[in-house]
């Protein structure tokens, strides 16, 4: 199993391919926030899901993920929070 800073790393750089064209602050950490911290759109959060997945080499269960954070009332996702979700969908390719 990959530790948090691991697939911390791997995520931010996921993010800073995926696009490119943004300005990310430089560090970020499982307190970022996608939306108010990196500006990311509701289908730029697709966008990543996908890029995720080819990273991972699997589906994963997004839906059930954001349905989660849906339940709750969460209005924006923490770092942390997609960390621990993809360390739970372990990837079948780094």
């Amino acid at each position: 199993m990959l530790g948090s800073d691991q697939v911390l790393t791997l995520l931010a750089e996921v993010v800073r391919e995926t696009f490119p064209d943004r300005d990310f602050p430089e560090s970020v950490d499982i307190s970022t926030l996608l939306f108010a911290d990196l500006g990311l759109s509701s289908i730029e959060l697709v966008v990543l899901g996908e890029k995720l997945e080819a990273r991972w080499g699997r589906r994963l269960p997004f839906a059930t993920f954001l349905k989660g954070l849906r339940d709750r009332g969460a209005t924006d996702i923490a770092l942390g929070e997609l960390v621990v979700f993809l360390q739970n969908n372990p990837p079948q390719l780094v």
